[in-house]
């Protein structure tokens, strides 16, 4: 998030481009969500325009940000000081600090039958992707190697090109999502969680645009994160409402309670520490089947439900779209605030593109849930298929 401001005609000129691209590999023409965000929150007191997804116009009037020292950005959820945070001043860890031993054991106890449920999407060629991201494996060789020895063995290996972390079923990391707090050009004005900055991320002590931190960040990174072991909490918003939601249908606060009656549970039942999914049916009715309505925007949770869930204490928030929240965002000034919320205010991780139909079929709304993320030193976000046991 380190790009000059742009004026709205240079904006517009880059998704015109963007629109006359090639399809990517997942066969979807669409801005990249990454390409929104920067597209959002580099302008300074002005207006910008914007683009999600199948390329919906949106003008974004945006407040002049409030200095960092100062605090974060009025007029918005990211108002105030959002660091330190809860568990220190440095710590990098985030909610994951919340995986204790009464939190695992916890999640044992909900663990009846033995069955496991896998929630992850499978990694493919032709998958859901976003603007130019890629996702390409390729093996060399027919076989790779061999044979050896009086056995002859022969093996195959791979090559994977892809953003290792936003693609298919992606863990966001707290490098993922910043905020930027001042004037643009000043990376010490651009905040993440616990007020690192990405001056910090980079180790860049040099102007904006150098190459210092390009083969991963210095802080925030994946090595990090604590593996997974809490309770899980299924809101089956889909089963709810009786239909597959709307692209840019907030989930409410309401909405959340509304489910929790419905399966028999209480507020109680969300612990802290524990993972929170909602299920909206944009993943099991569109993903491979339509690629680029489930590109083009999402239902999802807005900025009441965001709070209400981090108020809870959870440690990671999940759902079977690509970004847990409504987009576009019912506020047009507003890009990704959850995100912000969960991420950046809150250590709160993030996992999109699950897979809970079977869970919602099954009546599972409880269960221990489980995911590692890969500890790549630097990563901004992670792959992996997080499992539910009951």
């Amino acid at each position: 998030m380190t790009d000059e401001i742009r004026t709205d005609d240079a904006v517009e000129r880059e998704v015109d481009i963007e629109s006359r691209r090639e399809p990517d590999g997942g066969g979807v023409t669409s801005q990249s969500r990454r390409s929104f965000i920067k597209t959002a929150t580099l302008a300074t007191g002005g207006a910008a325009v914007a683009t999600v997804g199948g390329g919906v116009m949106h003008e974004l009037d945006l407040v002049k940000p409030a200095h960092a020292a100062e605090g974060g950005i009025e007029g918005t959820p990211m108002a105030g000081k959002w660091w330190p945070s809860r568990w220190g001043e440095g710590d990098q860890t985030g909610a994951t600090n919340h995986m204790t031993p009464a939190v695992a054991l916890d999640a044992a106890s909900l663990i009846k039958t033995g069955k496991v449920y896998s929630l992850g999407r499978v990694y493919e060629y032709g998958m859901p992707l976003f603007g130019q991201r890629v996702f390409a494996l390729r093996i060399p060789g027919a076989p790779t190697g061999g044979a050896y020895g009086k056995n002859q063995v022969i093996w195959h290996d791979e090559i994977l090109t892809t953003e290792i972390g936003q693609v298919g079923t992606q863990f966001d990391g707290l490098a993922h999502i910043g905020a930027r707090v001042g004037e643009a050009g000043d990376l010490s004005q651009e905040v993440f969680y616990n007020g690192f900055t990405t001056r910090d991320l980079h180790n860049n002590d040099s102007e904006a645009g150098s190459t210092a931190g390009a083969y991963g960040l210095q802080k925030l990174g994946m090595e990090h994160v604590k593996p997974f072991f809490c309770r899980g909490v299924l809101f089956d918003v889909m089963g709810l409402k009786g239909r597959m939601l709307d692209k840019g249908e907030e989930i409410t606060v309401a909405d959340l309670k509304a489910c929790l009656d419905r399966q028999g549970m209480t507020e109680d039942d969300i612990t802290e520490g524990c993972a929170a999914l909602w299920r909206t049916g944009w993943g099991e009715n569109l993903w491979m089947k339509d690629n680029a309505r489930f590109n083009s925007g999402e239902p999802g949770i807005g900025v009441g439900a965001g709070e209400w869930l981090a108020a809870k204490g959870i440690s990671v928030g999940a759902a079977d779209c690509w970004a847990i929240e409504c987009v576009p965002n019912p506020d047009p000034n507003l890009a990704f605030p959850v995100h912000q919320i969960f991420l950046t205010k809150n250590g709160i991780h993030i996992l999109e593109n699950v897979r809970l139909d079977h869970l919602a079929a099954d009546g599972v709304y409880k269960f221990a849930f489980i995911f590692s993320t890969l500890p790549i030193k630097g990563a901004t976000g992670s792959p992996g298929n997080p499992i539910a046991v009951v």
